[in-house]
């Protein structure tokens, strides 16, 4: 395994780092597997585990949470993400000073350490004043609730307007921004957010690598029944769209001319962009992430790479 630093920080994060998004406490919920799973994980030699209050509204974090307390805190890198509604209450969500404070301790709570290496504000809120979930940021490492704060799909504008306001008042600024970021969606993150990373010196931890599965062939000939877009309704507009599935068939071609499966490129074409600090691996079974922690041990040609680029640069 590989080690990055997070950006300009000191701390360093496992190139692929494993994700609880729509899996522990909803797709995986046997808590053998969940267990087989975090410690085939570690065994690989990943330390960053990422987690949000509402994947499968908390419980992700408390199954997660469990399994890691075997670990030596220092050897984990443990991070989770505040903004979504977790409840009807009209204060429940956002990021505002009130919500921030109450959900990171019911995160610190739910997955059972004093500290979060990392907290994410999950998307921006337009509702709340940026200077205030900067504040509350800046309070939480003060009082070592957190070491380090990050932003999740803001916009390049959003995080500069962030570090304009941490280096004017002297609060401490975010210090990494986690976008989706794969072959099919690239063209906003190289052209935003990696010229802003490389300016400020913030590191990239990019979520769903694989497209949520499209990318594996998986929807090649269809929907199938409990897949993930197939449950989430929201994501499939996003992902399942004509031009991508036939993206997607055109990427299978390649992949089997060069001989590799399709997930195994898809992360591979990834581990060359030295402007990630970690991809986040998504796994429901120990031998999906074996599979494609083989990635690690991929290489692609300058001239397999110029065709990926090609081809998903339309």
């Amino acid at each position: 395994m590989e080690y990055r630093n997070l950006g300009r920080c000191g701390m360093k994060v496992s190139l692929l780092g494993f994700g609880g998004w729509a899996t522990f406490g909803e797709k995986v919920r046997d808590a053998g597997v969940q267990r087989k799973i975090i410690e085939t994980a570690r065994e690989a030699g990943i330390n960053f585990f990422d987690l949000a209050d509402v994947y499968a509204k908390g419980e992700a974090e408390r199954a997660v949470g469990k399994i890691l307390r075997q670990y030596p805190r220092h050897e984990l890198v443990i991070s989770s993400k505040v903004f979504f509604p977790f409840s009807d209450d009209i204060n429940d969500r956002g990021l505002s000073r009130k919500h921030i404070s109450e959900s990171i301790d019911r995160s610190l709570k739910r997955i059972g350490t004093d500290y979060l290496d990392i907290y994410f504000c999950h998307r921006f809120d337009p509702e709340t004043p940026l200077e205030e979930t900067i504040r509350a940021m800046d309070d939480l490492i003060h009082r070592g609730k957190i070491l380090y704060w990050g932003t999740s799909e803001w916009s390049a504008d959003q995080i500069r307007d962030a570090w304009t306001l941490c280096e004017k008042h002297g609060y401490y600024p975010p210090q990494v921004e986690q976008p989706q970021y794969n072959l099919l969606f690239r063209r906003r993150v190289e052209n935003e957010i990696f010229p802003l990373t490389e300016e400020l010196g913030l590191g990239i931890v990019a979520f769903s690598p694989l497209a949520s599965g499209l990318l594996t062939g998986k929807y090649d000939d269809g929907l199938p029944s409990g897949s993930r877009l197939e449950q989430l309704e929201w994501l499939r507009k996003i992902i399942l769209t004509e031009r991508n599935i036939e993206l997607s068939r055109k990427f299978g071609v390649l992949a089997e001319q060069a001989g590799i499966e399709r997930p195994l490129l898809a992360l591979a074409w990834l581990l060359r962009r030295k402007q990630l600090s970690s991809i986040l691996l998504g796994a429901s079974s120990p031998e999906q992430l074996q599979q494609n922690l083989r990635a690690l041990s991929v290489e692609i040609s300058d001239d397999l790479a110029a065709e990926l680029n090609l081809l998903f640069s339309s």
